[in-house]
Formats: structure tokens, sequence, C-alpha cells
């Protein structure tokens, strides 16, 4: 029996007059109430006072009407442009964010029934939406990687970039309920799919690329103003503490998988041993050493052993590779693990006091600066959580330096190398096992440098911190961003670190979800969500050697620095 395939036909009118008739009608349904329960995601029953979620509904249709106008009028400056890709995830993307929402107010509620007239009209109206995109005829896109306009309004462009992602953060981070925070989710992946799809990220990269001083500098704005959007409180800037640190540490490991290839599945040991260090050393009343040096010998001292550890574990195993080199990593984090455990004064010598941990460990004091204590900036509250936020930024900031300058180094091409092919690097004269032991003690390096500050952020250290689940979410984040990039790495820590904390209710499920998000990027993205250009070239162009694919890279990057 032959089924009889089912194709749209393209009506580009019809397309554009649905796609812009359901973005004013979702603009409207904002201003009108949505749940006649004002306790339900923030307060959706006020008419003619929209609720920060109906103000994305708005924003959404602001660009919509946009993709509309945009349809079939070429801009020169616009010619990158995929507006029929771009409408499509919007509509799509707005529908999904239409549905959550429409769903938690049913169930908060008690049943659809309980939906105001405004939920129901921006569930049509992003259903037109839908079926507008759908009816779009294809355009041609054109010098996608030509970056039109002046200098400064690149400038401007990747500002305003900077200042969104800002934005979404801390709207996301305002949630106070799970489903607040899957709708604002929502949000930000359908705006980060639009611009995707439409090109925009392409754009970004060359234009970012000829500017790259002014993106990095205004990363790391964007990363100290966070605070500011906080109002002085504790309850997200402790999140991002936490985050801060995986990041450092999950750098840290990028440099041995990412760059070397070398996997490993013990790396927590060396974060355990920068703050074990910290701790041991601190002014606490259960500190084990009693030499106080200031912090910065402190950090050292601890970067330093968790180096030498990785010496002392990688001199014998590194002749290993595959499975061999994660099973022995694995056995040496749970040494590591058993080790602090019995180091308790009965079973071994008394340095970590054993399951105990080391409690009370005192705030930073640095050049008379308090981490401690809430500080005041102009009319903004920098709370002791922030304190330690900004603290770690800068580590952080260093980290991303050090990975960045070894990635385009000698050394960095040598462990790339390493990573393609052992047997290929080794017959060219690269020093296969000096370059890995460089890589394990390096990465531990970084790893121990931010567990110092760990130590003292946190509110003791304990063995049950460092276990091999903590290990697993690290190799993840490398793995789930991307492999040997420093943005990938970042997505990757910030969204396995915040979504358990934002979603409460997953917590019994995360480690389902995440074993089915990493196989689902297996087998549809293995270079990960943000895949470096090598990698990404590796993964689309299978038949070709290694030499074509470093010639590729060389060529685009010669485009995007012309």
């Amino acid at each position: 029996m032959n089924i009889p395939k089912i194709t749209i036909e393209p009506r580009p009118n019809v397309g554009k007059a649905l796609l812009a008739g359901g973005s004013v009608l979702l603009i409207v349904s904002a201003l009108l109430a949505w749940s006649y329960d004002s306790t339900i995601l923030g307060d959706l029953s006020i008419s003619g006072n929209p609720a920060p979620l109906q103000e994305l509904a708005i924003v959404m249709g602001v660009v919509g009407l946009i993709e509309a106008a945009l349809v079939h009028r070429r801009l020169s400056s616009l010619s990158w442009w995929d507006t029929t890709y771009s409408a499509k995830a919007l509509a799509v993307g707005a529908l999904v964010y239409i549905v959550l929402i429409d769903y938690n107010i049913a169930f908060q509620s008690g049943g659809v029934i309980n939906l105001d007239p405004g939920a129901w009209l921006a569930l049509v109206a992003t259903l037109a939406m839908v079926a507008g995109a759908l009816l779009l005829a294809p355009v041609k896109v054109t010098n996608q990687l030509k970056v039109h306009g002046a200098n400064w309004l690149e400038i401007v462009v990747i500002a305003a970039t900077l200042a969104g992602l800002l934005f979404m953060v801390a709207f996301i981070l305002h949630g106070d309920d799970g489903g607040s925070v899957l709708a604002a989710l929502a949000a930000g992946g359908t705006f980060g799919t639009l611009l995707f799809r439409g090109g925009f990220f392409t754009w970004l990269s060359v234009a970012a690329a000829r500017h790259r001083p002014v993106i990095m500098l205004g990363a790391l704005v964007v990363a100290l103003l966070f605070p500011l959007t906080q109002n002085g409180t504790d309850a997200n800037m402790s999140i991002a503490v936490d985050i801060a640190i995986f990041l450092c540490a999950a750098l840290g490991l990028n440099i041995v998988v990412g760059l070397a290839g070398l996997l490993d599945l013990g790396y927590i040991a060396f974060l355990g041993t920068g703050a074990y260090v910290g701790a041991m050393m601190s002014s606490a009343a259960s500190a084990t050493i009693g030499w106080h040096p200031p912090f910065l010998v402190v950090a050292l001292l601890g970067a330093l052993t968790s180096a030498v550890l990785g010496l002392i574990i990688g001199s014998p195993t590194l002749r290993l590779s595959g499975d061999y080199l994660a099973i022995v990593t694995l056995a040496f984090g749970e040494i590591f693990h058993t080790a602090v455990n019995n180091m308790d004064g009965t079973n071994g010598p008394d340095l970590t006091h054993g399951p105990n941990g080391i409690a009370g460990i005192p705030d930073l004091n640095l050049f008379g600066f308090n981490f401690g204590s809430s500080h005041k900036l102009g009319s903004f509250t920098i709370s002791n959580y922030s304190n330690y936020y900004i603290l770690l930024v800068f580590v952080a900031a260093l980290i991303i330096t050090i990975f960045s300058r070894l990635n385009n180094s000698r050394i960095g091409r040598g462990w790339i190398a390493i990573r393609e092919d052992e047997r290929a690097a080794e017959a060219m004269g690269v020093n296969i096992f000096g370059l890995k032991i460089l890589a394990f003690a390096g990465g531990a390096f970084l790893a121990g440098l931010a567990g110092t500050v760990q130590a003292h952020a946190t509110p003791s250290v304990v063995p049950d911190n460092y276990t091999f689940q903590e290990s697993s979410f690290l190799l993840a984040a490398v793995v789930l961003g991307g492999m040997g990039t420093v943005v990938g790495v970042a997505l990757g820590a910030t969204v396995l670190k915040l979504l358990p904390e934002k979603l409460r209710f997953i917590e019994d499920y995360r480690l389902l979800i995440f074993g089915l998000a990493l196989v689902l990027m297996m087998r549809f993205r293995p270079e990960g969500l943000i895949a470096s250009r090598r990698r990404q070239l590796e993964f689309h162009d299978e038949d070709e050697d290694l030499a074509t694919v470093v010639q590729k890279e060389h060529v685009d990057e010669q485009k995007a620095n012309a």
C-alpha cells in the first residue's frame, strides 16, 4: 500500500499575513489576563499590566512582526539573514513557550477551564505564527561570512548581544518556581534558536574575530555586572559561586580531555586536593596544620600540590590510553576519596578529620578586604557570595587566558595531534609522554587553584563533595558544551549546575536526564553545543584527512581576519 506524502505548498503572501497576524494577536494577548489566580507564575491575572512572562511574549510578537516585514525584502546589510528558518524557529519556540505556561496554569489551578481568555488567545496566536512560518518560501542567503557595516556598529552589536545574554540569565534566575524557570528557559531557547537559524551567530563569530579584545573585555564586564542584577540577595549568588567553581575545574579538565584527548574519570580529586590544602592551612579552629600563610601563598601551594599529584598519577599510567587510562583515573579518584575519609587520627594521620571534614573555615581577607561582609557600591549592595563570585570571575579569566595561550601554542598543537592520532604524532617527532604529563599536571594545577577558593566560599570541606558523580558531571560539562572550547564548557557547566538548583522537581531524575542528553548529543551533535572549528570540520568531513582539516581551518581563520 502506497501512502501519499503530504507536502506543504509554500504560499509566501498567505504565510506572511498569518505570521504578522499571529504576532499582533500575541502582543494583544499579553495585555489580557492569562489566569485568575495571582499566585501562579508571577501574577498573570491583571489585564493591561503585563507580568514578566507576558512581557517576553510581547517581545516575541514584536520580533515576529519584524520577521514578517523582512520577508522578500533583502537588505544588502542583512543578506546573510535567513528569514525562513528564523521565522520557523521563532514560531515553534513561541508555541512551546505558550504551551508550557498554559499547562502550568491549568495544572496549578485545577484544569484548562481555569485559563483566562488571554491564555487561549496566545495559543491561537502562536498556532497562526507556526502556520504562517511553514508557508513561507525559502530565501536565498548570500555573503553569509561577510560582515557588513562600520566597525563601531559591529562593536555595538557585540555589546548588545552580551547585554541581552546578561538580561536572559538574570531573568531565568529570578524565577521563583519550576514552571517560571522552564518558561524562561523556553524563551531563552527560542531567541537563541532564532539567532542561530537566522545566521546571526555565524555573522557574530566573524565580527568577534575582528574585535577579539572587545568581546573578551565585554564578556568580563558582563560577568562582573551580574551581581548588580540580584539586589544584594544571596539566593542566586550562591548558585553562581558553585557554577564559577565548577567552571574553573571544567576548564582545567578541558585541557586533559578536550585538547589532549585523555579520558580522566577522577579529575575531581585535584579540586578536592586544593580545597583540603586551603582548609588545612586556614585559621579555622579545626584546621590541622599550624602554619597560616597569606591566601595567595596558600592558593599557590594548593595548586602545586594538585599538580604534583597529577605528576604522580600520570607518570606510571599515561603510557596507557583509552579505556585502560579511564579505569586507572577512576581508581585514583576513589583512592583519594577513601584516603581523605581515613585521615581521621584513627585509621591514619589526623589531617582531614575523616568523614566530618574541616568546618568553620573563616572568610577570606585579602589586603584588608573582608569577603564575608556586604559592601556598598553606590546604591547597589554586594553580598558576601557576590564577593567570592567576583574573585572567581578573575580566577576563571586567568584560567581562560592560560587555556587560550596553550591552545594556540606549539604545545596545544602537540596535544591536538596526540588526540587525533597518537602514533602518527609520535612518528612526526611529538614528545608524547612529556606532553601528556604536562596536560595532566597543568589541568590539575588549575583545578587545585579553584579548590583553594572553594574552601573559603563553602561552609566546610568534606569527602562527600569529591565523589565519582562530581567527576562525571565535570566530564559531562566538557562533552556537552564542546571539547576544546571555552564558551562551550562555560555553557555546559552552567546548564549542569543551574538546572538542578532551579528545577528541584527533576532532582530525582537528573542522572537519567543527563544520561539521555549525552546519548542524544553523541547521536545528533557529537562535537558539542558550541563546537570548535577543528572538531566541527572533523565530524562533518569524516572522509577527509587531518591535513585537509587543518588547511580548511587555516583558510577560515584567514577569512575571519580579512
